[in-house]
């Protein structure tokens, strides 16, 4: 029987293969928000990113092939930093009101 890392929430649990990537996105916000977190916690808050980096640890976590959907949704929901050209990225702890 397949481990399950007991702090992955339950409702994150489905959409993720036996190696812990997700697999496909969940159609609910809630669940989004969830798999963005999830993805969130890859990356190391003490150091900054390329976006080349960014997507190459992206690719390595998820199935799908959509890293700039990834990588747009963790900006814009406040999980990513990035400065105006996009050159560097990192990572950076939302905002619980949004």
């Amino acid at each position: 029987m397949e481990q399950v890392n007991a702090e992955i929430p339950k409702e994150l649990r489905h959409y993720l293969d036996g190696r812990e990537r997700l697999k496909v996105w969940p159609g609910r916000q809630k669940r989004q928000r969830l798999a963005i977190l999830y993805l969130a916690g890859k990356f190391d808050s003490r150091r900054d990113y390329t976006e080349r980096e960014v997507n190459e640890l992206l690719l390595q976590w998820h199935t799908f092939a959509d890293v700039a959907l990834l990588r747009r949704l963790m900006f814009d929901w406040g999980f990513l930093g990035r400065t105006i050209d996009g050159a560097r990225y990192w990572r950076m702890d939302p905002d619980p009101e949004k």
